[in-house]
């Protein structure tokens, strides 16, 4: 299973590295150590979190309430598999974003929960930005 540094998690939680380790100091956020000493949270654990973290609004950030932003980097939170499709969620910071692709998309690209991911949206629609 893929781990994360805490900067790294940190980025995929949209969030500074600074809160991030107060997370952890604090438990919220369950880390061990690697071979160098560096805090690391395993990805299933992070993918949880993020999660739990959208879902009560703690982000402890400022997010422009846009519509769409292209790119969204972020954690596979979820995968469905089915015969032909395949549902997969990314939690990219607040943004909660579900994918629908053929099951041997999923497969190529070797998707799992826990991995880093990021959802491109391609559109040709409106946006709406909330003032």
């Amino acid at each position: 299973m893929q781990s994360y540094t805490i900067g790294q998690a940190a980025r995929l939680l949209g969030v500074s590295p600074d809160t991030a380790r107060r997370w952890a100091d604090a438990g919220r956020i369950t880390t061990h150590r690697d071979e160098s000493g560096r805090r690391l949270v395993d990805g299933r654990d992070l993918a949880a979190f993020s999660v739990e973290l959208a879902r009560s609004g703690d982000g402890g950030q400022d997010v422009p309430h846009t519509s769409v932003r292209n790119a969204f980097p972020g954690i596979v939170t979820a995968i469905k598999l089915g015969d032909v499709a395949a549902q997969v969620e990314i939690q990219a910071g607040p943004h909660r974003l579900v994918s629908l692709l053929t099951r041997e998309a999923v497969e190529e690209l070797g998707l799992e929960v826990g991995m880093e991911a990021t959802a491109r949206v391609k559109s040709t629609n409106v946006h709406i930005d909330r003032a």
